[in-house]
């Protein structure tokens, strides 16, 4: 039976993917021990969502971490060629977690990377292997495009080539990464590498902002999320530096899902590579974040202005995705900014109104 292994299964990405994949009638192997708990604590935890997917009949659920390769060997060993797809989803995501524990972050982000790539290469080599990377891959060189402040944000000068955001030509050389962005590099480069030596099918996606209603944002990752949370249950929001014009492009990982299974349909050899987040379609500041976020929820933030900006952190930065557009122009955007901030907070009200009271 065509099976997919995905990890991180029971968060946002991964969660999203395996529900799209037993919907089309493929077997589906999990890989999730719900670090993001670890990393972020109790409100973070992904439990509740592995829960939900166990009642999928199609899906089997493991409880290892990615970097236990004799458990991992098992699994790969027992369904061979039988694995049509893998979709890499788990990771350490912050960047403060990094700094603090530069060890676990490179022996999950690249490590672990690392195995799944070999694995898949010895037991399935026809599969697909598709990796979610960061656009934290390129540094801080974003900081260095010529940017104005505008009223509400910061924006690049209109004539300059990224005006329709960041491609894949920009440099991952001399900038300023943080140590998840090193750790990422890794694993991304990897992934290239297996297919470009070994003749693999391998994507690595260069994410920006993912988000949407099954997301378990915490404050060190998944603003979008963890933003619209404070608004609707009254909690204190930080901002931290660039007066809080920061632009993100953010992506509702419904879209992003739907951009892997245009790959899994027609794979390119050769290590790709994408951009893929909201683009110039989904965009917004931190402050027209908040904006937006206190109109869906009829509540103002409370929220407080930190000036030192985190190391690393991006002023502007928009993502280009006429490549993967043109390899694969049946891929449309569903959401908008607005639709996907709507989706968040009507799936999460109920729940938030709860943890308020």
């Amino acid at each position: 039976m065509t099976t997919a292994i995905v990890t991180g299964s029971a968060g946002l990405i991964g969660s999203e993917t395996v529900r799209v994949l037993a919907d089309r009638g493929v077997a589906i192997v999990g890989i999730d021990n719900d670090m993001r708990r670890h990393f972020f604590g109790d409100e973070a935890s992904t439990r509740s969502t592995r829960d939900s997917l166990e009642e999928l009949p199609s899906y089997t659920h493991f409880d290892l971490d990615v970097r236990d390769q004799a458990a991992l060997e098992r699994i790969f060993a027992e369904r061979g060629k039988d694995i049509a797809l893998v979709v890499h989803t788990a990771a350490q995501p912050s960047h403060d977690w990094a700094a603090r524990d530069p060890q676990l972050d490179f022996s999950i982000n690249a490590g672990a990377t690392l195995t799944l790539l070999d694995l898949t290469r010895r037991h399935c080599p026809e599969a697909v292997f598709i990796f979610t990377s960061t656009n934290k891959v390129y540094g801080d060189t974003p900081n260095a495009l010529p940017l104005t402040e505008q009223e509400s944000r910061w924006e690049i000068d209109p004539s300059h080539p990224f005006a329709a955001g960041i491609d894949e030509t920009m440099s991952i050389d001399h900038s300023l990464h943080s140590l998840f962005g090193a750790s990422k590099v890794a694993a991304d480069v990897l992934v290239q590498e297996f297919g470009r030596y070994f003749g693999m099918r391998t994507a690595a996606f260069r994410c920006g902002c993912l988000t949407g209603p099954q997301h378990s944002g915490a404050e060190l990752h998944g603003f979008l999320a963890y933003l619209m949370k404070c608004v609707a249950i009254g909690r204190r929001y930080s901002v931290f530096g660039y007066k809080g014009k920061q632009v993100r492009d953010n992506i509702h990982s419904a879209d992003v899902i739907g951009a892997f299974l245009e790959f899994w349909k027609a794979p390119r050899g050769g290590g790709q590579v994408y951009n893929m987040g909201g683009g110039r379609f989904s965009n917004c500041s931190m402050l027209e974040a908040i904006e937006k976020c206190e109109r869906i929820a009829g509540r103002k933030l409370d929220w407080v202005y930190q000036p030192a900006n985190r190391i690393g952190d991006h002023i502007w930065y928009i993502s280009d995705l006429r490549r993967f557009q043109t390899d694969y122009p049946g891929w449309r955007q569903q959401y908008d900014l607005d639709a996907l901030l709507r989706d968040i907070y009507d799936h999460n009200i109920e729940r938030w109104d709860r943890e308020r009271h």
